[in-house]
């Protein structure tokens, strides 16, 4: 990493985060930036949920169905993007459209009452496509501005930054469109368009600091072509365990996410009361994940490397369907999701990022996103029609879960066997 000279970091705080000298600054941007993306979205999120089963949960198979759609859509759009623009030019310029996005939706939102529903909808298409492009923006940046030991020491502090965002997100959600404050939720688009500006404005600092430049096609930025990232998958092995890790993952978080909207729609009635049902999960989720990104995830990465961390979460979501199955009631659904996405994002996530690291720009760039947005919402489609195929040939959902898991669990196995390969843990 370049930079300018900096002063060792203060013992506790070197203890705490495993920063290097010169590390500092960048951490920091790299952090707020993180802050300030994921709050964007998890203002929104409770948002989304409650439109999401507006009409009863039997809508949410259609609007995953549409969000692959949409992806399909924006991947080649996005690829031709990046084939013509520079790092710090692209990414910013993301942040700009999604930001104008949501000042739209709310203008619809304010002038177009009567047609809640179906705008809820739509948005709800629109923040599932949204959420994932920028996320992996982030982390395909930080891939690219660190080397394989820092990411191991450095993700699990950065996606702190996240966690804090989410916090900070699901509580002021849950506080504003709450008994107490009672603000229409259209007027949260705005908090979150402005904390996507901020985002921007980090990753402009951070490109600064790296000195990254501003023509297209120069050495490390993306090369022409918006099918690269596609030739790329389609001939690297690596690449093709990465989307069969994430496809399984997500397969088995949208079976829980259909059980998490019928336990939710049967249990809360009204739209406020659903959303900050969402908003209290979001939030101890978050607790618990900054926990463990604090004092576990870079020590757990150094120590048993990326390729051990991958199989930690099939083992617990079987369990977790197991627990679902004997008690469908909130209260079970809620540990199972707090524990689940509180071990994703503060572990899995962090050491699946630093898969990343070794690949060129275009896989980094132009192969990443379509692997964590149109592979991830692939997933997302099957998970959500798997429950009716299944009722079809009589297998019970929970048995197809836990063959999932250990699917899920092999395709880790199989990573670590080939990072080993290529000289990493």
């Amino acid at each position: 990493m370049t930079g300018p000279e900096d002063s060792r970091p203060p013992g506790l705080l070197r203890r705490l985060v495993m920063l290097e000298p010169g590390e500092g600054p960048a951490v920091a941007w790299g952090f707020a930036y993180f802050f300030f993306v994921v709050l964007s979205f998890y203002l929104l999120r409770p948002i989304r949920e409650a439109f999401g089963i507006a009409r009863g949960a039997d809508s949410l198979p259609l609007l995953m169905t549409g969000t692959l759609v949409v992806m399909l859509v924006a991947n080649p759009v996005f690829a031709a993007l990046v084939s013509r623009l520079p790092r710090r030019r692209f990414i910013p310029l993301a942040h700009h459209v999604f930001a104008l996005n949501l000042v739209a939706f709310f203008a619809v939102f304010r002038w177009m009452p009567g047609h809640a529903t179906g705008l809820g909808y739509a948005f709800f298409v629109w923040l599932s496509v949204f959420n994932l492009f920028v996320v992996s923006l982030f982390w395909g940046l930080m891939s690219d501005l660190f080397k394989e030991g820092q990411g191991k020491r450095l993700f699990g502090f950065l996606a702190i930054g996240g966690t804090l965002g989410g916090i900070a997100g699901a509580g002021l959600t849950g506080a504003l469109v709450g008994p107490r404050m009672h603000l229409a939720p259209a007027f949260i688009l705005l908090i979150s368009a402005m904390a996507l500006e901020l985002g921007a404005l980090c990753m402009k600092a951070l490109a600064t600091r790296f000195n990254l430049g501003d023509q297209a096609g120069a050495p490390r930025e993306p090369g022409p072509g918006a099918l690269e990232g596609l030739k790329c998958l389609a001939k690297s092995r690596y690449l093709q365990m990465i989307c069969g890790y994430i496809l399984l993952y997500t397969i088995t978080s949208t079976l829980l996410y259909l059980a998490q909207g019928a336990i939710v729609a049967r249990t809360f009635a009204g739209t406020a009361a659903r959303a900050e049902a969402f908003a209290r999960i979001d939030l101890w989720v978050n607790v618990l994940t900054l926990a463990s990104q604090l004092f576990l995830t870079s020590r757990l990465l150094t120590r048993f490397g990326v390729g051990v961390i991958l199989c930690a979460l099939p083992l617990l979501t079987a369990l977790g369907f197991g627990a679902l199955a004997l008690w469908p009631v909130f209260g079970t659904l809620m540990a199972f999701q707090v524990l689940r996405r509180g071990l994703h994002y503060g572990v899995d996530r962090p050491a699946r990022e630093v898969l990343y690291i070794p690949l060129s720009a275009d896989e980094r760039y132009k192969s990443k996103p379509f692997i964590d947005t149109f592979v991830y919402r692939f997933g997302d489609l099957l998970g959500a029609w798997l429950p009716a195929a299944l009722g079809v040939v009589a297998i019970p959902v929970l048995a197809a879960s836990v063959g999932a898991s250990a699917g899920w669990f092999g395709t880790g196995l199989g990573l670590r066997s080939l990072r080993k390969r290529m000289g990493f843990s």
